[in-house]
């Protein structure tokens, strides 16, 4: 019938033929979205699974289109809150190895209990802010962040996370061209390219969604990363 939402387990599915996942990952990501739905904590504003499974699930899975994401073996996720994208990437991924970084606790300890629930031994849980974590610098050939922060932003908690010839990639909507400036103003401060935006189409009606990316060529200087708080504080900017 016209204008039934079909099941979450029949959407799962053809997101799993989509993306070429492994042939559990449909039942793990079904757990996840019912995980998702009954955590009592305040971790995401998206809760009913048939609203995640395109918000959540699809939005994080569709990066899998671009190389960099595809074949990466030690993944950075920034912000992880809910797991998105961080634990669809361990799930799709599981030859990576996924550490998911998180500042708020209650946040974190969701983390490491949906992936003990799905049997993820890929994953690490690290409750720390990007700037503070110097085991991950330089450890990383993919950093991904979802929502996070200003473009801009984003590449500097990144940049040293990542080691030569890694890859930052930040989804994102249609940017402002004050955004975009900044961006390209600090990929140069901090040893990357200018963020590259690829048009993605997670699900029908997702609008414009873009995946930025950006390649580490350069050594990030040793003045970052900089102290907690500065990268929002006082951001890289364009010359005005």
């Amino acid at each position: 019938m016209r204008g039934v939402p079909r099941p979450v387990s029949d959407r799962l599915r053809d997101l799993s033929v989509r993306f070429g996942l492994p042939d559990d990952a449909a039942g793990q990501f079904e757990t996840l979205l019912d995980l998702v739905a009954a955590e009592p904590a305040s971790i995401t504003s998206v809760r009913d699974p048939r609203r995640g499974v395109d918000l959540h699930v699809a939005d994080s899975l569709v990066a899998l289109e671009l190389h960099a994401i595809r074949t990466a073996m030690r993944i950075a996720d920034l912000g992880s809150g809910a797991g998105f994208p961080g634990l669809a990437l361990a799930i799709a991924l599981p030859e990576a190895r996924v550490t998911l970084l998180e500042s708020v606790g209650r946040k974190t300890a969701f983390l490491e209990r949906a992936a003990g629930a799905l049997g993820l031994d890929n994953v690490a849980v690290v409750t720390a802010r990007a700037e503070s974590w110097s085991g991950g610098l330089g450890a990383h050939d993919l950093v991904t962040a979802r929502a996070l922060a200003p473009l801009g932003v984003v590449l500097e908690y990144g940049a040293p996370l990542l080691e030569p010839g890694g890859a930052l990639a930040s989804w994102k909507g249609r940017l402002e061209p004050d955004e975009l400036a900044d961006g390209a103003a600090a990929a140069l401060t901090l040893g990357l390219t200018v963020p590259e935006p690829h048009a993605v189409a997670p699900f029908a009606g997702s609008g414009k969604r873009y995946v930025y990316l950006s390649s580490k060529v350069r050594p990030t200087p040793a003045t970052f990363p900089r102290r907690e708080g500065m990268a929002r504080k006082r951001p890289l900017r364009a010359s005005t």
